[in-house]
């Protein structure tokens, strides 16, 4: 199994949690979990990614995290709960493994080391989510997207994503034609090239030079934690 938190458990656990888990295919904007609404399965992926959205009740959305192999959601099955205010879907198509949470819960009730994994997990998406938020009070368009897109490569194995211009929007928050001007301003540095529903990383060290601060604590938190992201 290509997932991370999978092949960092302990082989005991490996050996208690694998027969649990379900081969599943996850198409592009399959939902995972509705905000407050009970979640059945966790999902633990191998390829593809997914998006974590906060969702007030008068219905605003931003994305606060995103994850892939090197993950699993909706979050809250981290802490033995099955429901939160967040809306959990597929941004980029890909597969993995499901497993019904209350499976799940059980396991992280008999063993420690499976919870330990999970729980420094939980620590590498509390710092995403609290770098998401200094990013967008504190950088530019520009370079919010340049760290989004080198977090969308990191969890890749294309330097091809396919990503519209309004589904940027959507994820930034922010009017679509700011996407097209910051796409632009990155094409025209060399850092990618944008094609119709295709962004495609050309200069991944330049572009993290031009994220500067907004990219790489999240990332070296992960490593610190858990390992190697890709």
């Amino acid at each position: 199994m290509l997932n991370r938190l999978i092949s960092n458990l302990e082989q005991h656990d490996r050996d208690r949690v694998i027969p649990h888990m379900k081969p599943v295919t996850l198409p592009r904007l399959f939902v995972m979990a509705e905000p407050d609404k009970p979640a059945v399965r966790s999902y633990f992926l191998e390829s593809g990614i997914g998006s974590v959205v906060a969702v007030s009740p008068g219905g605003s959305e931003a994305e606060v995290a995103i994850f892939g192999r090197e993950g699993m959601s909706p979050p809250n099955s981290l802490f033995e709960d099955d429901r939160a205010p967040f809306k959990v879907f597929v941004q980029v198509e890909g597969h993995g493994h499901s497993i019904e949470n209350e499976i799940l819960f059980e396991l992280l009730a008999e063993s420690r080391t499976f919870r330990r994994v999970l729980s420094r997990y939980a620590q590498t998406l509390f710092v995403q989510t609290a770098y998401t938020s200094l990013s967008n009070a504190s950088h530019s368009i520009e370079k919010r997207l340049a760290r989004w897109l080198l977090m969308v490569h990191d969890r890749s194995d294309s330097a091809s994503l396919p990503l519209t211009h309004d589904f940027l929007s959507a994820m930034l928050n922010v009017r679509r034609q700011s996407v097209t001007d910051s796409l632009h301003v990155l094409e025209g540095e060399s850092f990618i090239s944008n094609t119709r529903g295709l962004v495609t990383i050309r200069n991944r060290e330049r572009l993290v030079a031009f994220a500067g601060d907004a990219y790489g604590v999240p990332e070296a938190e992960f490593e610190r934690l858990i390992g190697s992201m890709r």
